[in-house]
């Protein structure tokens, strides 16, 4: 599996952003998908995950209603719309692809397959 993570950028505090993932190489639609985040000097740490169908999602609490999660397996892509952003979301933002939907304790290690990350700042 091929995953490719575009949309990210520069953006005010208090602002949003959406990054996007495709994912290529292996039918779409059954794999669970994440996204992940790491900031200089932390640990890679999970944002949101949603199940094969979109029906079931999970958020981080630093996150919860303020991120969106969805997909469109039509389209082979994973989204991830970002509002109200904070300084402390500054970091590479990562999609993942796994074969499980955890319903807690997320780790890096459950997933299978990653995309190279793209850059999320926000500006204070």
């Amino acid at each position: 599996v091929q995953l490719q993570a575009s949309g990210g950028g520069l953006v005010q505090a208090g602002g949003s952003l959406r990054v996007s993932c495709a994912a290529s190489g292996r039918t779409f639609s059954s794999l669970v998908m994440g996204w992940f985040r790491q900031a200089p000097g932390k640990e890679r740490e999970i944002v949101a995950a949603i199940s094969w169908s979109g029906g079931t999602t999970y958020y981080a609490d630093s996150v919860k209603g303020r991120f969106t999660i969805s997909r469109d397996n039509a389209k082979n892509t994973v989204y991830l719309q970002m509002n109200r952003l904070k300084p402390e979301d500054t970091a590479v933002y990562y999609c993942a692809a796994g074969s499980k939907f955890y319903g807690s304790n997320w780790s890096p290690e459950d997933m299978l397959y990653w995309g190279k990350g793209t850059q999320v700042t926000v500006s204070s």
